[in-house]
């Protein structure tokens, strides 16, 4: 249950510097104004929750008794730090993203040519890059070496996965006089990041913490999008479109894509949706069932008799159920539980299906992910990132810290780092976004047998 208090945001101190920004305090002037503290932004946007949780009046989604609210991100008045006078240190950590460099590069702009702020290292090789005992020194960033960054996919400060530790990196910013860290990456990432500010502040220590979050995944909580995501999905398509060529041009032709996305199925299903090419998505969030009169082999098998090919779109984290548990699965090196190759597993049993059913079908099998990753990001893709830059470096000047810069409802907002990474994002299955899949799939509503979610389930018409 979430609360107003998970939304405060930390702050190391009073602000007494006179930001350099030339902006405005009133309106209609045609010059942008200075952000307040005490604006904020409505977590809930439906009028009849609003006023469920106003009014006290018990509601189906009323989660709590006070309105939540995010912080407004953007430019404050007064500043925390002598932008002059300070060390900033940027590093980029875990799975590459398009993107990565697009923030590096906003980072680094914002605070040399808005700020005056001249002293801004990289640590390589992300957290890895932070120990002394690596034996690998940050690089010093500035306009010239980062002017052509954003034209190229992966990280110019190079990356790395796994935990290290935590008092030998605040040791190591100490060192260098770093007040302001920037910490790119995803949840793993940002949780790491909320360690660092603790330590920070357990040692009295006036270092700003702020996090980017970077996943294609989208999978981070109380933030609409992350950076990547546009283009990862966007990319798929391209994949889909060759899964649904190969397909429809031979007989009884089955194409399988695989995309990334963890335990959240956002990249598959607005994949699917951009494409209209395909017929089944699988996500996380929604179990499915192989075998039965309701399961996919059937469907698929109905699908082909009738249509003579199939897109099967798979997210990484679908069908789990069939890998063991979570225990047996184990953990990799950022701490996250391993995934079952659900594509592999998917194009093998497929094809033993219908094998042992004598049913001639023609399967193919397509895996982007890496191609996805690496890419540049997308024009849309591009602005968000210098958005997201620009306001992490106003919230870090500000003195804010141990939070991350986010999104919602079209507002830039600060989510305290425990927050956003309390829990996973996940689709809902009652959301608009799922029924605008089952309805532009024309898959049934539930691919499986279990009577209770047959019963609550309409199997619907498959799409022509």
């Amino acid at each position: 249950m979430i609360k107003n208090e998970d939304f405060i945001v930390k702050n190391l101190g009073e602000r007494t510097h006179p930001s350099p920004l030339p902006l405005s305090h009133s309106n209609d002037d045609l010059v942008s104004n200075f952000i307040n503290d005490d604006e904020r932004f409505l977590h809930e946007i439906s009028l009849k929750k609003v006023s469920q949780i106003i009014s006290g009046t018990p509601g189906e989604n009323a989660c709590c008794s006070d309105l939540i609210t995010f912080e407004a991100a953007g430019p404050r008045e007064k500043i925390f730090f002598d932008p002059e006078k300070i060390k900033c240190g940027i590093v980029t950590c875990g799975g590459l993203c398009p993107g990565i460099n697009s923030v590096t590069r906003g980072i680094v702009m914002e605070l040399y040519y808005r700020y005056g702020c001249r002293a801004i290292y990289g640590f390589r090789y992300g957290y890895l890059g932070m120990v002394k005992e690596s034996g690998i020194d940050p690089v010093l960033l500035t306009p010239d070496t980062v002017e052509d960054i954003h034209n190229t996919g992966g990280t110019f400060l190079g990356s790395s996965r796994g935990h290290q530790d935590v008092n030998k990196m605040v040791d190591r910013l100490m060192n260098f006089g770093i007040s302001v860290l920037f910490c790119i990456g995803g949840d793993g990432t940002l949780r790491a990041a909320h360690l660092i500010a603790e330590e920070i502040l357990n040692r009295g220590l006036n270092i700003s913490v702020i996090g980017v979050p970077k996943t294609i995944d989208n999978d981070i909580n109380f933030v609409e999008k992350t950076f990547g995501f546009e283009t990862a999905f966007s990319i798929a398509v391209n994949s889909i479109q060759s899964a649904h060529t190969e397909a429809r041009d031979s007989l009884n032709g089955i194409g399988i894509v695989r995309l990334m996305g963890r335990e959240s199925g956002y990249i598959a299903a607005n994949a699917a949706l951009a494409s209209q090419d395909v017929n089944y998505v699988l996500v996380p969030e929604i179990p499915f069932d192989l075998e039965g009169p309701h399961g996919l082999y059937s469907i698929l098998k109905n699908r082909l008799e009738r249509r003579r090919h199939a897109v099967i779109v798979a997210a990484e984290g679908a069908g789990q159920h069939f890998f063991g548990s979570e225990a047996e699965r184990g953990k990799d090196s950022s701490g996250n539980t391993k995934l079952g190759d659900i594509g592999i597993f998917l194009k093998d049993n497929i094809a033993k299906y219908f094998k042992s059913i004598d049913f001639k079908a023609n399967i193919k099998y397509i895996d982007p992910s890496y191609i996805i990753r690496s890419a540049p990001p997308i024009p849309s893709d591009s602005i968000f990132c210098t958005q997201l830059a620009q306001n992490a470096v106003h919230a870090a000047m500000a003195g804010k810290t141990d939070m991350l810069v986010g999104i919602w409802n079209y507002h830039f907002t600060h989510v305290p780092i425990a927050t956003a990474t309390r829990e996973r994002k996940l689709i809902n299955p009652e959301s608009n976004l799922w029924l605008s899949v089952i309805e532009a799939t024309g898959q049934p509503a539930y691919i499986g047998n279990d009577p209770i979610f047959l019963s609550k389930t309409r199997i619907e018409g498959q799409k022509d």
